[in-house]
């Protein structure tokens, strides 16, 4: 794809809103945990690598940036030609094998985590909390970075799906089928 962003910093809008630490338990919250720069080519590759059983897999389609508590990653997946690295869409691999696409660009992806869905709680409805309101840092950031954009989650969400319907099926691809 031709996008190298390993050993560069988070664009300045994801390390905005991932510089403070997100509050996620029983009553909900956002589980994720920045890693404070992009996982390297070769990280990516070996997690790919494990995470789908494939061993000739490379990590080169995504950029891994955080992680939710269960070892699930949030990453941009590189599937816009020519497009800046804040233009691609923002998907979540999670440990138990839930795929998703999270958000159509960062800018989205702000307003989703100000209206208070993570990537984990994006793609797995039943680690989403109650309702609660935006919390105001994350809403600032929206608001600063991608101003006029907002939206209530459900809508980001459904805008995302429709625009890369075929995410789980570009992973399942990276699989081997099942030996039987």
């Amino acid at each position: 794809m031709g996008i190298d962003h390993e050993g560069r910093p988070y664009p300045e809008a994801l390390a905005a809103v991932l510089a403070e630490q997100f509050e996620y338990g029983e009553d909900g919250g956002i589980d994720l945990e920045a890693f404070g720069a992009f996982l390297s080519a070769g990280e990516t590759t070996r997690w790919l690598r494990a995470w789908t059983g494939n061993p000739e897999v490379t990590g080169g389609m995504f950029r891994v940036f955080a992680m939710d508590g269960t070892g699930g990653y949030a990453a941009f997946w590189l599937v816009e030609p020519g497009g800046e690295l804040v233009g691609q869409p923002v998907v979540f691999l999670g440990s138990e094998g839930e795929t998703g696409v999270v958000a159509r660009d960062l800018g989205e992806f702000l307003w989703l985590l100000a209206d208070g869905v993570g990537p984990a709680e994006a793609v797995d409805e039943s680690r989403r909390g109650p309702r609660t309101l935006c919390e105001p840092r994350l809403r600032a950031a929206a608001e600063r970075f991608a101003p006029g954009r907002g939206r209530p989650a459900p809508e980001l969400l459904e805008l995302a799906r429709r625009r890369y319907p075929d995410f789980e099926a570009v992973v399942e691809a990276l699989c081997p089928p099942y030996p039987g």
